[in-house]
């Protein structure tokens, strides 16, 4: 797969509710992008909320979504998408996804870089360039913390759904320039 044609940096705030309704500025997440030769470098800074940590030591999780977690999706226009979950903790999920929920490839090995303080966590990967579905890309980026009634879901971009959060919705991503 050639490496796709990415000039610039992106600065992909996650900022609402998944209604669509503003999110407290405390809540408030940052997913960058950068284009680098070995691929997209991905960087989160977000609160720490103190959920629990998964079991285990970091690295692959399945089911990091069930715990405080940023992620961010690249998607193309033929239903592609890749699914990148990171966590305070260190713990990562990778996903290659090939139409709705349907993963051909998971627990893709990340080298991340967490550092996590009192109030805040920062995450650093690179994801590689054949990673990423090809064609015309579509980005959003969502950020989950919370336990039990008081679980919270944020995104950079709402995808339409009303009843519950659903962030396989990748034909409501907006479009990647490059």
């Amino acid at each position: 797969m050639s490496t796709p044609a990415f000039d610039r940096r992106w600065d992909w705030p996650v900022e609402r509710l998944w209604t669509g309704a503003p999110a407290p500025t405390a809540e408030h997440v940052r997913v960058s992008g950068a284009a680098t030769g070995p691929g997209l470098a991905i960087r989160v800074d977000a609160p720490f909320h103190g959920d629990p940590a998964p079991t285990g030591s970091p690295g692959p999780q399945p089911g990091l979504w069930n715990f405080e977690v940023v992620e961010l999706f690249l998607a193309n226009d033929a239903g592609r998408y890749l699914e990148v979950e990171v966590g305070p903790h260190g713990h990562h999920w990778v996903l290659e996804l090939d139409g709705v929920r349907r993963p051909v490839r998971e627990g893709l090995p990340l080298a991340l870089n967490v550092e996590r303080g009192p109030t805040r966590w920062t995450a650093r990967a690179t994801l590689p360039w054949s990673w990423l579905p090809a064609g015309a890309l579509r980005v959003n980026a969502f950020a989950i913390h919370g336990l039990g009634e008081s679980r919270r879901y944020l995104v950079m971009d709402p995808t339409g759904t009303t009843d519950q959060p659903d962030f396989h919705r990748p034909w409501t991503f907006r479009p990647l320039e490059g």
